[in-house]
């Protein structure tokens, strides 16, 4: 499992871990039941702060996307496989989008609308 983070970018870093594991999950190249790594390791692989690590995973778990288990680590949930799903839906959402010479914003302003 490949989590990059941009030390360059504007970013926050426990954002961009946090976007990188959601890609992992909406791409399928992680899958629901999955162990992430180690918050430590992660953070030492990074070369970023434990808490930055924490903060990300935190994040992932109140979106539903991982557990976090005391001794086990984070694990990836159901949700994950749901994302995956959903992504297929939003890439042809957004090619159907693109079709019709619908702006980003304009598009973006009609999902938050339906959400809402």
């Amino acid at each position: 499992m490949l989590i990059r983070v941009d030390t360059s970018s504007s970013e926050p870093l426990f954002e961009q871990i946090a976007a990188s594991v959601r890609h992992l999950a909406s791409s399928g190249e992680a899958l629901a039941g999955e162990r992430l790594p180690a918050a430590r390791e992660l953070a030492e692989s990074l070369d970023v702060n434990v808490h930055t690590v924490l903060h990300a995973y935190q994040q992932l778990r109140d979106e539903g996307l991982i557990e976090l288990r005391r001794g086990r680590g984070a694990i990836l949930t159901g949700g994950a496989t749901s994302v995956a799903d959903l992504s297929k839906h939003v890439d042809v959402l957004v090619a159907e989008a693109r079709r019709l010479g619908v702006a980003p914003a304009t598009l973006t302003a009609m999902i938050t609308k339906a959400y809402s």
